[in-house]
This record gives C-alpha cells, structure tokens and sequence, in this order.
C-alpha cells in the first residue's frame, strides 16, 4: 500500500467527520475484532488502541487518526475487501500498523489494562 494513501486515510476529520468514526467504530469494532484477531499479531495493541481512541482525555488530533484507522478497519469494504482469504486484513493491517506507531506514546497504561480485560472477556465469550 502506497504511503501516501495511508496518510490519506489517517488524517483526522473535522469534528463532525470524528463523530460519526466514533460512532461506526464503536459500532462495529468488536465484531470486526472477532473476525479479524486471528490474522492481526498485534491485537493487544489494537485494543489498547481502540480504548485510547475512545478516551477523552486523548488530544484531539490522535483520537482522530486512531479513529480513522479504526473507521477503515471496521469497514466491511476497503481496497482489499476484508472477506479474500488470506488477503483480506492486510490492507487493514497497514494501516492500523502506521496509526499505532505514530500514535504510541499516547496509548496509556489505563488503555492496555483495559484491552487486556476486554480480550480476555472476548476470549472467555468465544
């Protein structure tokens, strides 16, 4: 994937355009999730992720690049549509990979430890 499309896809929205991410994300994240975590060696950072995003007290501009990260993640169709085997999450996977790196310092312990008991309720539950 060309970097100048993930950037494409990263780069935060205005406020309204950040809602309505909030709102497909928290919507479809853990369905997705569950599809998806078997191919995605970084799950625990994707959860971890997920939580910082949804956080407030993240600043403004990293909430909306985890958002849209997680906003194409969630999406049943992107550049490679997520239901080709095999090939389905690495789109997804590029993406979310940039949006961590940069984004790193801003997942807190608060949000790991959060990923943690969710993951391990989703596991418990699957």
């Amino acid at each position: 994937m060309k970097q100048a499309t993930i950037d494409d896809i990263l780069e935060p929205g205005d406020s309204h355009t950040d809602q309505e991410r909030a709102r497909r994300v928290a919507s479809g994240f853990w369905r997705t999730f569950k599809r998806a975590s078997r191919h995605i060696p970084f799950a625990d950072e994707l959860v971890a992720a997920y939580f910082c995003a949804l956080d407030p007290k993240t600043p403004l501009r990293v909430r909306g690049t985890l958002l849209a990260a997680l906003a194409y993640f969630v999406l049943p169709f992107d550049m490679v549509p997520d239901f080709i085997l095999g090939l389905g999450f690495t789109d997804d996977i590029a993406v979310l990979t940039a949006a961590i790196a940069n984004m790193r310092a801003n997942i807190k312990p608060q949000h790991r430890k959060a990923a943690q008991a969710a993951i391990e309720r989703f596991a418990r539950s699957a």
